[in-house]
């Protein structure tokens, strides 16, 4: 027995996506944990979570609306990539990984978007 959007690709690599990042998140200084911490790791969860949530009795048109919010998610956590490297809290090679799994995911998402309309 399962949930039809435990089967979903984007929203397995969303779920692998956010642990990720939370191990990165707790690698930041402690005075982030207020700031930069909690809003990449909301941010990286909300995607997943906005997945599921759409995916449940809704309206493709609402199923849309909801993997719109998970992709402005995944575009939020490109940009606390940015910040963390940019406060030297993650090396380039580090920054290119996580931002070429981003990028993934959002065309990903995007192109199963473009399919429910």
């Amino acid at each position: 027995m399962s949930f039809k959007f435990e089967k979903l690709i984007i929203w397995q690599k969303a779920m692998d996506f956010g642990e990720e990042i939370n191990l990165l998140a707790e690698s930041f200084p402690k005075r982030e944990i207020y700031n930069l911490s909690s809003q990449i790791l909301r941010a990286s969860d909300s995607i997943a979570l906005n997945i599921s949530e759409g995916s449940i009795e809704q309206s493709k048109a609402e199923f849309n609306r909801f993997l719109g919010y998970s992709i402005r998610s995944i575009a939020e956590v490109v940009t606390c990539l940015h910040k963390a490297k940019r406060r030297n809290y993650i090396n380039q090679d580090l920054f290119d990984n996580l931002y070429k799994d981003d990028f993934d995911l959002m065309n990903m998402t995007l192109a199963f978007k473009a399919q429910l309309k």
